[in-house]
This record gives C-alpha cells, structure tokens and sequence, in this order.
C-alpha cells in the first residue's frame, strides 16, 4: 500500500504521484482513499476530472465500486490552477482525456507546494500509450500501477479490451464495452479480431470461403 510522503517543513516543493492502470483496476478507488484522508487531516482538498466523464456523476469522482467524492468537471487542464489556488493536495482523475498541458499544469502545481495525486488509463484500448500519461508518469515521483483480474485467465490484467466494434479513441462506457484481460488473453484477442477484419477486406479470403461452400 502506497504510504504519504513526509512533508518536511523547510522544503517548499511537492510532488506528484500517479496512479495508473486498465479499466477495473481501483485506480479511482485508490485516488479516493489518498484524497479522503488528506481531508480527514484538515488539509485544503481539490479534485478535478474531465468535464467529458459523466458515467456516474456530472460533480463527483465514483469509483466502479460507488464510492465517491465530490469533485469539479473541467474543459481543459488549463482550468484547474486558478481554481486549485492555495489547495496542499490537488486531485485529478481520468488524466488520459485532458490535453497534453495537463503535465505542465502538474509539475507547475509541484513546484508551487501542491501534493498532486493523478489517476487514469495508462494504455488505450489497443495497448498504446494514452494521452499525457507517459509524460505524467515520467515526470512523476511516485507511479503506482494497479491491476485488474482478467476476465478469461484469471491472472493480472493490465489491459482495456473494448469488446464494441467502435473504433474511436474516447469512449466512455463499462463493462458493456470493456473487459480487464492478461497479457497472454489480450493478445489472442487483438488477433482474433484482425483475423475477422481480414475476412472482411482480403478477397483471397472471401474466395477462399465461396469455394468451401
């Protein structure tokens, strides 16, 4: 378990910590857990997340598992130092779909004083690198990558398999649209999946099957 730093008195500097992992994985859950107990140690709290994410709350960060707190949706990373002003910890969720200022905020908020907790995807649904969090999790002092169970294998999930045939980079959705899966899990479906898109596009495949029939 993730334990908070020791703020030491003389050095005027914070720091930021990142959380990242798949779909399913608590990155939310653990974001809240930081953030409820800088609260419950009477330090100025402020969490932001994409004015985009309104799966479960316009005003709140919610975990899958209904936990929650209260929170402000925000356009732009732009938007959040004026409103973070005189906050110690600052929280941002679902880091992956803010622009990519959104680094130079966090580091900007770091080197004010501020905690800055952040947690989001670190990879898309085709197993890239999503938005800014290779940048965040470089610049970062603390990276803690938690996992999912998956869902064919039962091993550590670290990857978001979109089970829709939407192709789009930002789509919200849960466990209609994602599933948490294994390396090993992941892989055979990305391959089963380019194998139906050659069966659609490749004509010696089509061929190959009105001969069959």
């Amino acid at each position: 378990m993730f334990l908070e730093n020791t703020v030491n008195a003389k050095e005027q500097f914070g720091w930021i910590e990142v959380i990242c992992g798949s779909m399913f994985s608590g990155k939310t859950e653990e974001l809240i857990r930081r953030l409820k107990r800088a609260q419950f140690a009477k330090q100025k709290v402020e969490i932001f997340k994409p004015a985009i994410d309104v799966r479960y709350d316009e005003d709140r960060v919610v975990s899958h598992d209904a936990n929650e707190i209260r929170s402000t949706p925000v356009p732009a990373a732009s938007n959040i130092p004026l409103l973070a002003d005189g906050c110690d910890v600052v929280g941002i969720d679902e880091a992956q779909f803010f622009d990519d200022e959104i680094v130079s905020v966090c580091n900007a908020l770091a080197n004010k004083g501020v905690r800055v907790i952040v947690a989001g995807l670190d990879m898309d649904f085709k197993g890239n690198p999503f938005g800014p969090m290779p940048n965040l999790m470089a610049t970062a002092e603390y990276v803690t990558k938690v996992h999912a169970v998956c869902t064919r294998t039962g091993n550590l999930a670290q990857y978001s398999f979109r089970k829709s045939s939407d192709d789009k980079l930002v789509l919200l959705g849960e466990v209609k649209e994602y599933e948490p899966l294994s390396r090993s899990a992941f892989y055979k479906a990305m391959t089963k999946e380019r194998i139906k898109g050659l069966d659609v596009v490749d004509p010696e495949n089509i061929e190959a099957k009105k001969k069959k029939n």
